[in-house]
């Protein structure tokens, strides 16, 4: 038993001395400025001969959720592509600082490089680096963050000319999750992610991770040392992913027992920052926290809603989605984002203000549809229309409160149009239905009459005889309770 807890403590070694090597921004408390690291930016306009130079080439399957949600906004299916603003180099590399900014980092400097495709060896281009070396080395630049993904080979390339560290976008996400997982189950989502990643980039982190040891008795048939940290690593993860699986089972017991009562989950989506823990705040009081930063939501949180009809509704806080997010955390959130899958009702909430509102919507197509979840019933909530012009925000809320939109505009900030969002969320919840009954309940059963009144619409109320004669709308799981008094 001894051995196995030591080789158990050995993987675990293994994995964070790699992990150390390989994570992104150190984890430092910024507390003041110059405690925080220095980062440069280099953004990539990769585009094809032929197209605009403001347009970066995107994928057929980002086109076709735009058609999708083209065709949601106008109610029919447009041909072709639809004419909705798409993320340029320039809004994509803001995209980027907001992102080191969140993770704690100081923007001290940003190079865009545009070309027709990027440079297999280096991604920008071996003059163009040199150039960038120049421009980091000038501010004093800590780090350099790639909008873009990099090969192994790529980043090696880059570090070797540069002599700095690198980070790419994916590897500057996962640092964010890092930093903002705070329950067990966040930090071992976020360790698989980021074991994942840093697998086939362990070659080249030092001659000590690649060579056979030196020495008498070290010679001869033997594994390397990166191939030992491989084996390690994947022990590791087997162990996490072990751990997970427990989670995703515990999850299901617990949502077992909440559909062995009639009530609903709806889940809230978006695109990271469009203010979805500040509308759960708002709908639920629950006081979580909401802030401006990306990824500031990763452990999700569930909370009951009261509806107009007085059915409860529990209200489910996702974790954000961004443009490409890594695959590996859709696979390592797949346990979180199954309140997702399981909802009765998704809330697709978009930042209304944006002018890439559209596109970003597009992005959150894509993780919806790779969780299976694009069919489910959907109602798109326009959030901060309180940063619009005051008479296009009433224009917009005017029209969508006609009957049988599926759009509702709302400020979670301001709380504004919440309670239409609650109308219209109780129109689309399909369990526990609502219907009229007609009661005659004795004066002297004064528990069943609090209970009626804090669980059903009272529309008349006439007392007869030492009775009470009432015309109410309940939920069906109040009425079965009340049925022996139904008229």
């Amino acid at each position: 038993m001894g051995s196995s807890r030591k080789k158990s403590r050995d993987t675990t070694r293994a994995a964070n001395r790699v992990s150390s090597r390989s994570t992104g921004l150190r984890d430092r408390s910024y507390s003041n400025e110059s405690q925080q690291e220095r980062a440069f930016l280099v953004g990539l306009d990769a585009r094809t001969r032929g197209r605009s130079a403001s347009k970066p080439a995107v994928t057929a399957q980002a086109t076709a959720a735009r058609d999708a949600v083209a065709a949601s906004t106008s109610g029919t299916k447009k041909e072709g592509r639809p004419s909705i603003p798409e993320f340029d180099a320039e809004e994509s590399l803001g995209e980027l600082r907001t992102l080191a900014e969140s993770a704690g980092a100081k923007v001290v400097g940003e190079i865009l490089q545009r070309r027709d495709r990027p440079d297999p060896a280096t991604l920008v281009g071996a003059g163009k680096l040199e150039e960038i070396a120049g421009a980091a080395a000038s501010v004093d630049a800590d780090v350099l963050l790639f909008d873009h993904d990099l090969s192994p080979s790529q980043q090696r390339n880059i570090e070797k000319i540069i002599q700095r560290r690198v980070i790419d976008r994916t590897q500057l996400i996962l640092d964010i999750f890092a930093r903002h997982a705070r329950t067990r189950e966040g930090q071992l989502q976020v360790e698989v992610a980021q074991l994942h990643y840093m697998m086939p980039r362990l070659a080249g982190h030092g001659i000590e991770m690649s060579q056979l040891g030196g020495g008498i008795g070290t010679r001869g048939p033997g594994e390397t040392k990166l191939e030992t940290d491989r084996r390690k690593i994947a022990r590791r993860v087997r162990h996490l992913e072990q751990q997970l699986e427990n989670v995703r089972r515990i999850r299901a017991q617990q949502r077992q027992r909440r559909e062995s009562a009639p009530v609903a989950t709806v889940a809230l989506v978006g695109y990271t920052n469009a203010g979805k823990s500040t509308l759960f705040n708002a709908l639920t009081r629950a006081g979580v926290l909401s802030s401006s930063k990306m990824f500031a939501t990763l452990d999700p949180t569930i909370r009951a809603v009261d509806l107009p009809s007085k059915r409860k509704v529990l209200l489910s806080d996702t974790v954000g989605f961004i443009r490409n997010l890594p695959h590996t955390l859709v696979s390592a959130f797949r346990a979180t984002l199954e309140e997702v899958q399981k909802a009765s009702l998704i809330l697709h909430v978009s930042d209304a203000s944006s002018r890439l509102s559209a596109e970003q919507d597009a992005q959150v197509e894509i993780v919806l549809k790779e969780l299976e979840a694009e069919k489910k019933p959907r109602l798109r909530v326009m959030n901060k229309v309180d940063l619009l012009d005051e008479e296009v925000a009433q224009g917009l809320i005017a029209d969508a409160g006609k009957q049988g939109s599926r759009t509702v505009y709302v400020s979670a900030m301001d709380g504004i149009g919440l309670d239409l969002l609650r109308e219209r969320i109780d129109k689309m919840i399909e369990e526990d239905q609502v219907s009229r009954v007609h009661l005659r309940i004795p004066q002297s059963e004064g528990k069943l009459l609090a209970f009626l009144e804090a669980r059903a619409r009272i529309y008349s109320r006439e007392y007869k005889d030492g009775a009470v004669e009432l015309e109410a709308e309940a939920p069906e799981s109040v009425i079965r309770r009340v049925r022996a008094f139904a008229r």
